[in-house]
Protein backbone atom coordinates (compact mmCIF):
# COMPACT_ATOMS: atom_id res chain seq x y z
CA UNK A 1 0.00 0.00 0.00
CA UNK A 2 1.10 3.62 -0.65
CA UNK A 3 3.98 2.40 -2.80
CA UNK A 4 6.22 5.34 -3.71
CA UNK A 5 9.55 6.03 -5.39
CA UNK A 6 12.31 7.45 -3.16
CA UNK A 7 15.21 7.76 -5.60
CA UNK A 8 17.19 6.03 -8.33
CA UNK A 9 20.66 4.86 -7.37
CA UNK A 10 23.41 2.91 -9.06
CA UNK A 11 24.42 -0.39 -7.49
CA UNK A 12 25.21 -4.00 -8.30
CA UNK A 13 21.87 -5.63 -9.02
CA UNK A 14 21.50 -9.25 -7.82
CA UNK A 15 18.60 -9.80 -10.23
CA UNK A 16 20.50 -9.30 -13.48
CA UNK A 17 24.04 -9.41 -12.04
CA UNK A 18 24.96 -6.02 -13.51
CA UNK A 19 25.65 -2.57 -12.09
CA UNK A 20 23.01 -0.06 -13.18
CA UNK A 21 20.38 2.39 -11.95
CA UNK A 22 17.71 0.76 -9.81
CA UNK A 23 14.62 2.20 -8.14
CA UNK A 24 14.63 2.53 -4.37
CA UNK A 25 10.99 2.42 -3.19
CA UNK A 26 9.06 2.34 0.09
CA UNK A 27 5.59 1.00 0.90
CA UNK A 28 3.34 0.38 3.86
CA UNK A 29 3.12 -3.33 4.54
CA UNK A 30 2.64 -5.84 7.38
CA UNK A 31 4.68 -8.41 9.27
CA UNK A 32 3.96 -10.93 12.01
CA UNK A 33 6.07 -10.00 15.03
CA UNK A 34 5.80 -11.54 18.51
CA UNK A 35 2.50 -13.07 17.50
CA UNK A 36 1.03 -9.75 16.39
CA UNK A 37 0.37 -8.32 12.91
CA UNK A 38 2.38 -5.09 12.66
CA UNK A 39 2.08 -2.33 10.05
CA UNK A 40 5.47 -0.93 9.05
CA UNK A 41 7.32 0.96 6.32
CA UNK A 42 9.31 -1.36 4.04
CA UNK A 43 12.23 -0.39 1.80
CA UNK A 44 12.91 -2.40 -1.34
CA UNK A 45 14.51 -2.09 -4.78
CA UNK A 46 13.30 -2.71 -8.32
CA UNK A 47 15.49 -3.90 -11.18
CA UNK A 48 14.23 -1.89 -14.17
CA UNK A 49 16.31 -4.02 -16.55
CA UNK A 50 14.24 -7.15 -15.86
CA UNK A 51 10.83 -7.74 -17.45
CA UNK A 52 9.62 -10.61 -15.28
CA UNK A 53 7.60 -10.10 -12.10
CA UNK A 54 10.38 -11.26 -9.79
CA UNK A 55 12.37 -8.04 -10.06
CA UNK A 56 12.31 -6.97 -6.39
CA UNK A 57 15.25 -7.30 -4.02
CA UNK A 58 16.43 -5.99 -0.65
CA UNK A 59 20.17 -5.62 0.09
CA UNK A 60 21.36 -6.89 3.47
CA UNK A 61 21.78 -3.38 4.91
CA UNK A 62 18.22 -2.43 4.05
CA UNK A 63 16.92 -5.77 5.27
CA UNK A 64 18.30 -4.88 8.70
CA UNK A 65 16.63 -1.45 8.44
CA UNK A 66 13.33 -3.11 7.56
CA UNK A 67 13.62 -5.38 10.59
CA UNK A 68 14.31 -2.33 12.75
CA UNK A 69 11.21 -0.64 11.28
CA UNK A 70 9.15 -3.68 12.26
CA UNK A 71 10.51 -3.54 15.82
CA UNK A 72 9.89 0.20 16.04
CA UNK A 73 6.33 -0.19 14.77
CA UNK A 74 5.81 -2.85 17.45
CA UNK A 75 7.20 -0.43 20.03
CA UNK A 76 4.68 2.21 18.93
CA UNK A 77 1.82 -0.24 19.30
CA UNK A 78 3.04 -1.05 22.82
CA UNK A 79 3.61 2.61 23.71
CA UNK A 80 7.41 2.25 23.94
CA UNK A 81 10.15 4.57 22.70
CA UNK A 82 11.41 3.75 19.22
CA UNK A 83 15.10 3.23 18.49
CA UNK A 84 15.20 6.69 16.88
CA UNK A 85 13.62 8.28 19.95
CA UNK A 86 16.11 6.57 22.26
CA UNK A 87 18.98 7.82 20.11
CA UNK A 88 17.46 11.31 20.14
CA UNK A 89 17.23 11.34 23.94
CA UNK A 90 20.84 10.20 24.22
CA UNK A 91 22.07 12.76 21.67
CA UNK A 92 20.21 15.58 23.39
CA UNK A 93 22.63 15.11 26.32
CA UNK A 94 25.69 14.73 24.09
CA UNK A 95 26.23 11.12 25.20
CA UNK A 96 27.60 8.10 23.40
CA UNK A 97 25.65 4.85 23.69
CA UNK A 98 27.94 3.48 26.41
CA UNK A 99 27.87 6.81 28.29
CA UNK A 100 24.06 6.90 28.30
CA UNK A 101 24.03 3.35 29.68
CA UNK A 102 26.57 4.40 32.33
CA UNK A 103 24.53 7.42 33.36
CA UNK A 104 21.47 5.19 33.86
CA UNK A 105 23.50 2.58 35.74
CA UNK A 106 22.94 -0.10 33.08
CA UNK A 107 25.23 -2.54 31.29
CA UNK A 108 27.61 -0.94 28.79
CA UNK A 109 25.96 -2.31 25.63
CA UNK A 110 22.33 -1.96 26.76
CA UNK A 111 21.64 1.25 24.80
CA UNK A 112 23.49 -0.09 21.75
CA UNK A 113 21.10 -3.04 21.72
CA UNK A 114 18.04 -0.83 22.21
CA UNK A 115 19.04 1.34 19.26
CA UNK A 116 19.64 -1.65 16.98
CA UNK A 117 17.52 -4.71 17.78
CA UNK A 118 16.48 -5.34 21.40
CA UNK A 119 13.10 -4.09 22.62
CA UNK A 120 13.23 -2.52 26.09
CA UNK A 121 10.80 -3.42 28.87
CA UNK A 122 8.40 -0.85 30.33
CA UNK A 123 10.53 -0.13 33.40
CA UNK A 124 13.61 0.82 31.36
CA UNK A 125 11.42 2.72 28.91
CA UNK A 126 9.86 4.81 31.69
CA UNK A 127 13.27 5.73 33.08
CA UNK A 128 14.53 6.94 29.69
CA UNK A 129 11.37 9.02 29.26
CA UNK A 130 11.79 10.62 32.68
CA UNK A 131 15.43 11.42 31.95
CA UNK A 132 14.35 13.10 28.71
CA UNK A 133 11.49 15.06 30.24
CA UNK A 134 13.35 16.20 33.34
CA UNK A 135 16.99 17.31 32.83
CA UNK A 136 17.32 17.68 36.61
CA UNK A 137 16.80 13.93 36.91
CA UNK A 138 19.58 13.36 34.36
CA UNK A 139 21.80 15.58 36.51
CA UNK A 140 21.00 13.51 39.60
CA UNK A 141 21.74 10.23 37.79
CA UNK A 142 25.06 11.58 36.53
CA UNK A 143 26.08 12.43 40.11
CA UNK A 144 24.93 9.01 41.29
CA UNK A 145 27.05 7.18 38.69
CA UNK A 146 29.95 9.65 38.25
CA UNK A 147 32.48 6.93 39.08
CA UNK A 148 31.69 5.31 35.70
CA UNK A 149 33.03 8.35 33.77
CA UNK A 150 36.52 9.63 33.13
CA UNK A 151 37.07 12.93 34.95
CA UNK A 152 37.28 15.03 31.75
CA UNK A 153 34.10 13.50 30.27
CA UNK A 154 32.25 13.90 33.55
CA UNK A 155 33.02 17.64 33.59
CA UNK A 156 31.87 18.09 29.97
CA UNK A 157 28.67 16.07 30.40
CA UNK A 158 27.85 17.82 33.68
CA UNK A 159 28.12 21.18 31.96
CA UNK A 160 25.89 20.06 29.07
CA UNK A 161 23.21 18.74 31.41
CA UNK A 162 23.38 21.87 33.55
CA UNK A 163 22.70 23.98 30.44
CA UNK A 164 19.68 21.81 29.62
CA UNK A 165 18.37 22.27 33.15
CA UNK A 166 18.56 26.05 32.70
CA UNK A 167 17.10 26.09 29.17
CA UNK A 168 14.47 23.34 29.34
CA UNK A 169 13.38 23.29 32.94
CA UNK A 170 10.40 25.45 32.00
CA UNK A 171 9.31 22.92 29.34
CA UNK A 172 9.32 20.17 31.95
CA UNK A 173 7.16 22.31 34.22
CA UNK A 174 4.72 22.98 31.37
CA UNK A 175 4.39 19.25 30.70
CA UNK A 176 3.73 18.69 34.38
CA UNK A 177 1.04 21.37 34.25
CA UNK A 178 -0.65 19.60 31.35
CA UNK A 179 -0.47 16.28 33.19
CA UNK A 180 -1.98 17.88 36.30
CA UNK A 181 -4.89 19.27 34.26
CA UNK A 182 -5.58 15.75 32.98
CA UNK A 183 -5.38 13.92 36.31
CA UNK A 184 -9.18 13.67 36.41
CA UNK A 185 -9.10 12.02 32.97
CA UNK A 186 -6.63 9.23 33.79
CA UNK A 187 -9.30 6.58 33.37
CA UNK A 188 -10.16 5.54 29.82
CA UNK A 189 -13.55 6.94 28.88
CA UNK A 190 -15.67 8.58 26.20
CA UNK A 191 -14.27 11.96 27.33
CA UNK A 192 -10.63 11.24 26.40
CA UNK A 193 -11.41 8.91 23.51
CA UNK A 194 -10.26 5.86 25.53
CA UNK A 195 -6.66 7.07 25.57
CA UNK A 196 -4.64 8.64 28.39
CA UNK A 197 -3.07 11.88 27.20
CA UNK A 198 0.16 11.28 25.28
CA UNK A 199 2.12 14.55 25.44
CA UNK A 200 4.93 13.31 23.20
CA UNK A 201 2.44 12.27 20.51
CA UNK A 202 0.66 15.58 20.92
CA UNK A 203 3.94 17.41 20.34
CA UNK A 204 4.62 15.58 17.07
CA UNK A 205 1.04 16.21 15.87
CA UNK A 206 1.47 19.92 16.58
CA UNK A 207 4.70 19.94 14.55
CA UNK A 208 3.01 18.03 11.71
CA UNK A 209 0.23 20.59 11.38
CA UNK A 210 2.72 23.47 11.68
CA UNK A 211 4.80 21.93 8.89
CA UNK A 212 2.06 21.09 6.39
CA UNK A 213 -0.58 23.77 6.99
CA UNK A 214 -0.29 27.25 5.53
CA UNK A 215 -0.93 30.33 7.70
CA UNK A 216 -1.43 28.28 10.87
CA UNK A 217 -2.67 30.25 13.84
CA UNK A 218 -3.72 29.16 17.33
CA UNK A 219 -7.48 29.02 16.71
CA UNK A 220 -7.12 26.93 13.56
CA UNK A 221 -4.62 24.59 15.22
CA UNK A 222 -7.08 23.74 18.00
CA UNK A 223 -9.70 22.71 15.42
CA UNK A 224 -7.19 20.60 13.49
CA UNK A 225 -6.38 18.75 16.71
CA UNK A 226 -10.06 18.04 17.33
CA UNK A 227 -10.63 16.72 13.81
CA UNK A 228 -7.52 14.52 13.98
CA UNK A 229 -8.53 13.03 17.32
CA UNK A 230 -12.19 12.62 16.39
CA UNK A 231 -11.55 11.02 12.99
CA UNK A 232 -8.98 8.68 14.55
CA UNK A 233 -11.56 7.72 17.16
CA UNK A 234 -14.25 7.17 14.53
CA UNK A 235 -11.97 4.88 12.53
CA UNK A 236 -10.05 3.02 15.21
CA UNK A 237 -11.98 3.37 18.48
CA UNK A 238 -9.61 5.70 20.32
CA UNK A 239 -8.30 9.24 20.02
CA UNK A 240 -4.83 9.99 18.71
CA UNK A 241 -3.56 12.20 21.55
CA UNK A 242 -5.94 11.67 24.47
CA UNK A 243 -6.93 15.34 24.60
CA UNK A 244 -10.27 16.28 26.15
CA UNK A 245 -12.24 19.00 24.33
CA UNK A 246 -14.71 21.59 25.60
CA UNK A 247 -17.47 23.32 23.65
CA UNK A 248 -16.32 26.94 23.40
CA UNK A 249 -17.39 29.98 21.37
CA UNK A 250 -14.88 29.33 18.59
CA UNK A 251 -15.44 25.58 18.46
CA UNK A 252 -13.78 22.68 20.26
CA UNK A 253 -10.94 23.69 22.56
CA UNK A 254 -8.70 21.18 24.37
CA UNK A 255 -8.26 21.46 28.11
CA UNK A 256 -4.86 23.03 28.79
CA UNK A 257 -4.66 24.73 25.40
CA UNK A 258 -2.37 27.52 26.65
CA UNK A 259 0.07 25.02 28.16
CA UNK A 260 -0.08 22.95 24.97
CA UNK A 261 1.17 25.94 22.98
CA UNK A 262 4.35 25.91 25.11
CA UNK A 263 5.45 22.44 23.98
CA UNK A 264 8.95 22.52 22.43
CA UNK A 265 7.98 21.01 19.04
CA UNK A 266 6.43 24.30 17.90
CA UNK A 267 7.28 27.98 18.08
CA UNK A 268 4.53 30.54 18.64
CA UNK A 269 5.13 34.03 17.22
CA UNK A 270 2.94 37.00 18.09
CA UNK A 271 1.69 39.01 15.11
CA UNK A 272 -0.62 41.98 14.74
CA UNK A 273 -3.54 41.15 12.46
CA UNK A 274 -5.50 44.29 11.77
CA UNK A 275 -6.05 45.57 15.33
CA UNK A 276 -5.86 42.17 17.06
CA UNK A 277 -2.94 40.12 18.34
CA UNK A 278 -2.63 36.73 16.61
CA UNK A 279 -0.40 33.75 17.35
CA UNK A 280 1.28 32.15 14.33
CA UNK A 281 2.46 28.57 14.86
CA UNK A 282 5.73 27.37 13.29
CA UNK A 283 7.43 23.94 13.48
CA UNK A 284 10.60 23.38 15.50
CA UNK A 285 11.26 19.68 14.87
CA UNK A 286 11.58 18.00 11.47
CA UNK A 287 8.74 15.62 10.65
CA UNK A 288 9.57 12.09 9.49
CA UNK A 289 7.47 9.01 8.68
CA UNK A 290 8.66 7.07 11.72
CA UNK A 291 6.97 9.53 14.10
CA UNK A 292 3.53 8.13 13.25
CA UNK A 293 1.82 4.84 12.59
CA UNK A 294 0.26 4.26 9.18
CA UNK A 295 -3.20 4.86 10.65
CA UNK A 296 -2.10 8.13 12.24
CA UNK A 297 -0.48 9.37 9.03
CA UNK A 298 -3.63 8.61 7.04
CA UNK A 299 -5.75 10.66 9.44
CA UNK A 300 -3.33 13.58 9.60
CA UNK A 301 -3.01 13.69 5.80
CA UNK A 302 -6.80 13.69 5.47
CA UNK A 303 -7.18 16.61 7.90
CA UNK A 304 -4.43 18.64 6.23
CA UNK A 305 -5.80 17.97 2.73
CA UNK A 306 -9.19 19.30 3.80
CA UNK A 307 -8.21 22.29 5.91
CA UNK A 308 -4.68 23.38 4.92
CA UNK A 309 -5.91 26.48 3.06
CA UNK A 310 -8.78 27.34 5.40
CA UNK A 311 -8.61 30.58 7.35
CA UNK A 312 -9.33 30.40 11.08
CA UNK A 313 -12.81 31.83 10.61
CA UNK A 314 -13.63 29.28 7.90
CA UNK A 315 -12.67 26.23 9.96
CA UNK A 316 -14.56 27.64 12.96
CA UNK A 317 -17.69 28.04 10.82
CA UNK A 318 -17.20 24.53 9.43
CA UNK A 319 -16.99 23.05 12.90
CA UNK A 320 -20.01 24.99 14.13
CA UNK A 321 -22.07 22.84 11.75
CA UNK A 322 -20.88 19.57 13.27
CA UNK A 323 -23.52 17.74 15.30
CA UNK A 324 -21.00 17.25 18.10
CA UNK A 325 -20.85 21.02 18.51
CA UNK A 326 -24.55 21.73 17.98
CA UNK A 327 -25.63 19.07 20.50
CA UNK A 328 -23.37 20.33 23.33
CA UNK A 329 -23.46 23.49 25.43
CA UNK A 330 -20.88 26.13 26.33
CA UNK A 331 -18.07 24.65 28.49
CA UNK A 332 -19.51 21.14 28.17
CA UNK A 333 -17.09 18.32 27.34
CA UNK A 334 -17.63 17.05 23.78
CA UNK A 335 -17.83 13.23 24.02
CA UNK A 336 -15.92 11.23 21.42
CA UNK A 337 -18.94 9.00 20.85
CA UNK A 338 -20.35 11.86 18.76
CA UNK A 339 -17.70 11.04 16.17
CA UNK A 340 -20.25 8.74 14.57
CA UNK A 341 -22.05 11.84 13.26
CA UNK A 342 -18.93 13.54 11.93
CA UNK A 343 -19.22 14.83 8.38
CA UNK A 344 -16.98 13.18 5.81
CA UNK A 345 -14.13 15.55 4.98
CA UNK A 346 -13.64 14.40 1.37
Amino acid sequence: MNDRLVEQIELSCPICNRKHLVEKRIRDTQALFKGQVIDYLEQYFICSETDNEENEFVPAKHLDENLLNVRDSYRKVKGLLTSTEIASIRSSYGLTQSEFAALLGWGEVTITRYESKTIQDETYDSLMRMIYENPMMAFEYLEKHKDRFRDERYVIIRKLIFEKVKNEGNVFLKKQEIKSLYLKYENLSDLNGYKVIDIDKLGTVLAYFATYTSSLFKVKLMKLLWYADTIHYKRYGRSMTGLVYEHMTFGALPIGFNEIMSLPTINVVEEMMYEDLAYRVLPVIQISDDLFTTDERDVLELVVTKFKDYKSRQIVDYMHSEKAYIATKEHEIIPYSMAKDLRELL
